[in-house]
């Protein structure tokens, strides 16, 4: 795999072989090679959406959601942020939005992302590593179902995956080993998308492995400029024969956007506000084919939500 300085090819490639053992086992990788001819037909559609999946902001956020930190959320501007974020994808992006209920007995259900994993036309519902979100998949199952997509679950009680720690290049697949996705999800996935290679990487000093990085676009990785999220990357590098481009963001949090592929709108980037991170939002003003629209998560931030971290994207075949 070969990580370029931003916008420029690399000089040099460092590839993997087939033989991993003398890779710590936290960093087993699952391989499934494929043709180039092929491959090539999966990166043409990387970032095509027609559909999303969201869930409503309950009042039990505020005071019951997990977090790592202390500060307190605006409800009232954490629902209107997350409103903010359903038109875009709605009204201006023109998806097809399923919208589900808040519930208030799961005060985390609006972080959806860790709930499923979807490629293609299969859905893999997680089992997600808090106990108190288990049940958060059950109407992410229904309503994936509804969408005519192949469910595959996720029964294995001694595995754990969130779909925050799962990052898809288009590729192949990246599972971060966080507190909560450990080896048995990342097998699980890979059992699941059986045409991908997956392979895991070690998340330290964060809540899942895209709290520092996501896509950014074809081949382009958006990268947080912490330890860990350099850490992060460095095994990345390590772990697959790939080329892809990086942009490096000054804060981790900011690394975290969401890229699509639309008709009549061309390559689009969500990605975060001046006002949350001004020299962050300088970087992605660098990416003068997109379409740029920033979106504020100024109070979701504060119990660990990111921007993907509030739906599920779905390219929804017309037979499907």
């Amino acid at each position: 795999m070969c990580f370029s300085s931003d916008f420029e090819t690399a000089c040099a490639c460092r590839t993997t072989t087939e033989n991993n053992n003398n890779k710590q086992t936290i960093n087993t990788t699952f391989r499934v090679r494929r043709g180039s001819e092929t491959m090539a037909g999966l990166m043409s559609g990387f970032g095509c959406f027609t559909h999303a999946v969201v869930r409503a902001v309950p009042q039990s956020l505020a005071r019951d959601a997990l977090r790592t930190g202390g500060l307190e959320v605006d409800l009232l501007k954490a629902q209107e942020e997350h409103g903010e974020y359903v038109s875009v994808l709605k009204h201006r992006l023109g998806l097809e939005v399923l919208e589900l209920p808040a519930d208030e007995a799961l005060p985390d259900c609006v972080f959806v992302e860790d709930a499923a994993v979807v490629c293609g036309d299969t859905a893999l519902v997680s089992r997600p590593g808090a106990q108190s979100r288990r049940r958060e998949t059950e109407a992410m199952k229904a309503a994936l179902t509804e969408l005519g997509l192949n469910i595959v679950e996720m029964t294995d009680e001694s595995a754990t995956l969130d779909g925050g720690d799962v990052l898809f290049t288009g590729r192949e697949f990246f599972v971060g080993l966080s507190k909560r996705t450990n080896q048995r999800g990342a097998e699980i996935l890979a059992d699941a998308f059986k045409d991908y290679a997956v392979s895991t990487v070690p998340v330290q000093d964060t809540l899942h492995l895209k709290s520092f990085c996501s896509m950014a676009g074809p081949g382009l990785i958006a990268i947080g400029s912490s330890e860990a999220a350099q850490k992060a990357l460095k095994i990345m590098q390590q772990m697959s024969d790939h080329k892809y481009d990086k942009l490096t963001l000054p804060d981790d949090l900011a690394a975290n956007c969401i890229y699509m592929n639309l008709p009549a709108k061309g390559d689009v980037l969500l990605h975060c506000t001046p006002e949350e991170f001004p020299e962050s939002a300088k970087v992605f003003e660098k990416l003068k084919d997109h379409m740029l629209i920033p979106v504020s998560n100024q109070e979701k931030v504060k119990v660990d939500g990111a921007l993907t971290c509030c739906s599920v994207l779905i390219n929804k075949k017309k037979n499907i």
